[in-house]
């Protein structure tokens, strides 16, 4: 197994070849504010449709078991990013602590989170601006060119030969097109996008507050108890991403040792306390029931508090413009997983080649728009945020293991050593963190790891094929 070499692996796993070398120009406030770019938006704006079913009121509590877990986990994440400062993130960890296997499995991992977050997100950022354009013009996106071909129906999966998802598709187009513009520009394009959705977010929640029912909090679990509310939090906590987005910019960010610890855990504060915000007001201005298949949720409910359109109509604009931003970080987070597979000679060398004009790997940001656009399009967003959540906490418990590896290898005063260490011990936290990762998957439904297992076992596949090939070419 590689990777016993701790010191000697985490200079490989952070250095890059001679041209092939990403710009490090991100410094703390635009790393914090890109993982919560990945991160708010997804989880508040979209998934609460799909949340508060399952658990009722008690989704709070899913939001809050979901920010906990997050929490232990972000402390395992600033700890290894300060030891390892690569643009693979979780990847790069697994690989330093447990060899390239364990590595690669983590990779398959990170893709299925990647890839499917901003398809799930480009879908719902369909819906927002369909509501916009319903209530500011009172003209809506033709039903064929809004809903997808596969579509979760009652008695199951629904093909639908004559529709597409359109909108979700271009938003992927514009969304590459910025990337491959260079990531200083996108990183400040992120951060203009995000202190808007803050504002807009503010705005709903001091507007939800005029319609506030304490009623509708009771009762506060619905049928399903606890059992709901796990299912719920492993619906919502791929919005959680933004974590694993901040380290996969390692690479690219200035002193990665200090402000990339800085970045998750800022990052981790800012997004819980306005879920919390958010989460409370909607479900004081709604009763619980009305959320289940509810488009564009947040701007109905605007509509429905002031009995007037134009709040509905600032809502799903901001919803429209912010949304972006979750949809480009998360392409971002994939294409640097990718190009540290390549870096690592586990991926072709396609993924890695930067273009002349802006140091980013462009052939690997449109295949990356390219698969992501499609599954947008075809999709529907139901199968979608399970798979996500599950690769996220996969991703998440081999992060907390990788903890007391690590610091076994990397003694303090060592030259690979950490600058940051999860307090209590190497153990406490790392053990809490997997507990809480567990707990939360156990309530996913069956379909979703039936699939996982499908797709575990086709990336596998391809990773013993792919070094099969390379080692026979390299001894040819």
């Amino acid at each position: 197994m590689q990777g016993i070499d701790s010191v000697s692996a985490i200079a490989e796993v952070a250095a890059a070849p001679t041209g092939n070398k990403l710009d490090a120009s991100l410094g703390l406030w635009t790393l914090t504010l890109l993982g919560v770019g990945a991160t708010v938006g997804t989880g508040i704006f979209f998934v609460m449709a799909e949340a508060v079913p399952k658990a009722g009121p008690a989704v709070i509590v899913a939001f809050i078991l979901a920010a906990i877990t997050a929490g232990l986990t972000a402390l395992c994440y600033a700890e290894l990013a300060s030891s390892v400062p690569a643009s693979g993130s979780s990847y790069s960890y697994a690989r330093v602590a447990f060899g390239d296997f364990v590595a690669f499995v983590v990779a398959a991992c990170l893709l299925l989170e990647y890839a499917l977050a901003a398809s799930a997100t480009a879908i719902g950022w369909s819906g927002y601006l369909n509501n916009f354009l319903d209530n500011a013009f009172g003209w809506s996106i033709p039903e064929a060119l809004r809903s997808p071909m596969l579509v979760a129906g009652k008695a199951g999966l629904e093909v639908h030969f004559d529709h597409f998802n359109l909108p979700p598709v271009i938003l992927v187009v514009l969304c590459a097109i910025l990337l491959l513009r260079g990531t200083r520009e996108s990183a400040l394009v992120n951060a203009g996008m995000v202190l808007l959705k803050l504002l807009v977010l503010v705005f709903f929640a001091v507007i939800a507050w005029g319609g506030f029912r304490s009623e509708n909090f009771t009762p506060f679990f619905n049928s399903s108890g606890m059992t709901g509310v796990t299912a719920a939090a492993g619906t919502v906590f791929f919005s959680f991403i933004g974590l694993d987005t901040v380290a996969t910019a390692a690479a690219e960010t200035r002193n990665p040792k200090r402000t990339v610890p800085l970045g998750i855990l800022l990052g981790l504060l800012i997004v819980t306390i306005v879920y919390m915000l958010v989460a409370v007001t909607a479900l004081g201005a709604q009763p619980a029931a009305k959320f289940d298949g509810q488009e564009a949720g947040l701007a109905e409910i605007l509509k429905t508090v002031t009995g007037q359109a134009w709040p509905a109509v600032v809502l799903s604009a901001g919803a429209v413009i912010s949304v972006f931003s979750v949809t480009l970080v998360t392409i971002y987070g994939q294409t640097r997983i990718l190009y540290a597979l390549s870096i690592d000679r586990l991926l072709p060398p396609l993924f890695q080649r930067l273009g002349r004009r802006a140091a980013v790997p462009g052939a690997n940001t449109v295949i990356v728009s390219v698969v992501v656009a499609i599954v947008a399009g075809l999709v529907d967003s139901g199968y979608l945020w399970d798979m996500v959540s599950l690769g996220t906490l996969m991703a998440f418990i081999v992060v907390s293991a990788s903890v007391p590896v690590m610091r076994r290898r990397t003694p303090q005063g060592s030259a690979a050593a950490a600058t940051f260490r999860v307090p209590f011990g190497p153990y406490l936290i790392p053990v809490l963190s997997v507990l809480a990762c567990l707990y939360i998957i156990k309530d996913l439904s069956a379909v979703t790891f039936k699939v996982f297992a499908v797709w575990m076992v086709v990336a596998v596949g391809a990773f013993l094929a792919y070094r099969r090939l390379a080692n026979r070419g390299a001894t040819g």
